[in-house]
């Protein structure tokens, strides 16, 4: 391995170089001078890091937050790199316990793989296919037999597992930990082994089991591999961790409005790390961007509706980040209702003698996914029909053809009676 001042000028502008993009958006990087070193080593060799990401399919929708790490593994490929991106058909059937307070669902067989190819389809709106070698973990993990599986287990002790935060927690608190979890971490590591990994990425929530990569690659005598974390990115709630549960989400399938329209709620504090983790600007024109809102030349609503407009082009295309521009300013900064909303048939069964209540009709046409959730938005204020505010719970409306119901800035759904 050479050492830095045995390379040549260019090759240490290159080695800075790409330090310089692996090091954007990241809160820890185990251990940095190692990394250097596979940097330089790739850079005089020519050949490319193996820079690894599992992803288990617990659910079928990746969202904005989602995409961090994604992006980052785009750098690594546009870097020269190649990913090894693992689809946990095998873990996923397990669930890994990472942050949660009980044990987790076991998925099944036919759960992993409806939500494995939903992923597929996504994650190469992002990651460039011809650079990225697909792997299914259940390929080398099923195999093991018993005695295979208890040697992997002997390389770590229990006091090690132990020193997760959340299994100490549900340890402490009484909770049950259940033997089949210590196996996830264990797992997760033996794909860097299998794979022979250089690099593995993870938010900062997978700390352990990225560095149990590590452990177990230094058993089994391989060499060891870096372990970056990347940050978790809030949600539209500006607090809490982006989750589709809480529903502060952007899903990068959803509409082009909705993708716009959220994009608009993003808080100010947030839009450069929103930029800077979840899109692909340049290094030069992010600092100019934080420089401009710094000294004011910059409003942040432009930036804001640059940061709605990348984002729909990344997922839709350019045609479709022009149009849901100018939908939004035409529907929201000129309060104008929309010449395309949706028309939705009211059936007469529906209604007791021509009236209904609010909560049944938003559910009904589509607006809400429950009565609880219609009721939020109706005390919330976020609900109008033919642009009139409506605040009464209990009210019986009688509604029309034509009418036009709309749910907070992005929902709107003009009624058709049906027989």
């Amino acid at each position: 391995m050479k050492k830095w001042e045995e390379l040549t000028a260019d090759q240490q502008q290159e080695v800075n170089r790409q330090l310089e993009w692996i090091r954007r958006g990241v809160v820890e990087i185990v251990p940095e001078d190692e990394l250097k070193q596979k940097i330089i080593g790739s850079v005089v060799s020519g050949k490319p890091l193996n820079v690894k990401l599992g992803l288990d399919p617990s659910a079928p929708d990746i969202h904005i937050g989602h995409t961090v790490v994604l992006h980052k593994l785009r750098q690594f490929q546009e870097l020269g790199h190649q990913v090894q991106l693992i689809i946990g058909d095998f873990t996923g059937r397990i669930g890994d316990p990472t942050g949660k307070s009980e044990t987790r669902k076991q998925l099944t067989e036919e759960d992993v793989k409806r939500n494995a190819q939903t992923y597929q389809q996504q994650i190469y709106k992002i990651l460039d296919p011809d650079k990225t070698k697909l792997f299914y973990n259940a390929e080398w993990l099923s195999p093991l037999n018993f005695a295979e599986v208890v040697q992997l287990s002997a390389k770590v002790t229990v006091a090690r597992m132990m020193e997760r935060d959340d299994f100490s927690k549900r340890y402490s608190s009484g909770q049950p930990i259940h033997i089949h979890e210590f196996f996830y971490p264990l797992m997760q590591g033996y794909d860097s082994v299998a794979l022979k990994s250089d690099i593995e990425l993870g938010g900062t929530d997978q700390k352990f089991n990225l560095l149990m990569g590590r452990t177990l690659q230094k058993e089994y005598g391989a060499d060891t591999q870096i372990a970056i974390m990347t940050p978790l990115l809030e949600g539209l709630d500006g607090a809490n961790k982006m989750s589709k549960s809480l529903g502060n989400y952007i899903g990068i399938d959803e509409e082009p409005n909705q993708i716009y329209g959220k994009a608009m709620s993003v808080p100010d504090e947030l839009m450069i790390k929103y930029y800077e983790l979840a899109t692909n600007i340049s290094n030069e024109a992010l600092k100019s961007l934080r420089d401009g809102l710094a000294d004011g030349t910059v409003h942040p609503r432009d930036a804001k509706m640059q940061l709605a407009q990348t984002f729909v082009r990344m997922y839709h295309g350019e045609q479709a980040a022009q149009d849901a521009q100018q939908h939004f300013v035409t529907v929201f900064q000129q309060r104008a209702l929309p010449d395309d909303i949706e028309e939705v048939v009211l059936p007469q069964s529906e209604l007791d003698e021509g009236k209904i209540r609010i909560v049944k009709l938003l559910v009904t046409l589509g607006l809400q996914s429950s009565s609880s959730e219609a009721r939020r938005s109706v005390q919330q204020g976020g609900v109008r029909l033919n642009e009139v505010k409506l605040e009464d719970l209990n009210e019986d409306l009688v509604p029309q053809d034509g009418d036009i119901v709309q749910v907070g800035k992005r929902k709107f759904a003009r009624i058709k009676l049906g027989q």
